[in-house]
């Protein structure tokens, strides 16, 4: 079941597919980039960037879509400008009905890293290492949205022991 992770941003999305091997190890499927060019007008950048995700979607067939949730920015047009790159992203999944996770970059950096303060370079290399890449991956936004992804599996994972664990303690209760 491939995940798509997102590191949503106007001038550059990230993306990478990853999927889970049975014996539990993850494996990149693929991960890249879409870059848009400034010097178009800002609803032509959106569309380029809605149709990439959704050539990367038909081609992929993720089962779920994780994207990093927006963060106070300094700069409110630069905050702004994110949320609706975030919001093509969001509306790309949503036509092809994938169910969307959203995770703050601190969840993000705790679940790859173990540290919320962790640096770009930090993320890229536990990347590397979690994935048992041969060579670190060349886009820090495709790392980063690797760690999305990443982040979103162990999630699922900890949520289904806890339903688990949740179920048998409801029928030891009924005895």
């Amino acid at each position: 079941m491939p995940i798509l992770g997102i590191d949503p941003g106007m001038g550059v999305t990230g993306y990478a597919i990853l999927e889970e091997a049975p014996a539990g190890r993850l494996i990149l499927k693929g991960s890249g980039e879409v870059r848009t060019i400034s010097k178009h007008p800002f609803p032509k950048r959106l569309k380029h960037l809605f149709d990439d995700l959704l050539q990367v979607i038909q081609k992929e067939l993720p089962t779920a879509v994780a994207i990093e949730d927006t963060f106070l920015a300094k700069n409110f047009k630069s905050a702004l400008k994110l949320g609706q790159a975030r919001g093509a992203a969001l509306l790309a999944a949503e036509f092809h009905q994938i169910p969307v996770f959203e995770y703050t970059p601190t969840a993000v950096k705790m679940a790859v890293v173990g540290y919320g303060g962790a640096t770009k370079d930090q993320i890229q290399q536990m990347v590397g290492r979690l994935l048992q890449l041969p060579s670190l991956l060349t886009s820090e936004h495709a790392a980063d949205a690797a760690a999305v992804a990443i982040c979103h599996i162990h999630s699922a994972q900890f949520q289904a022991k806890v339903g688990a664990a949740e179920k048998r303690s409801d029928e030891f209760t009924r005895y």
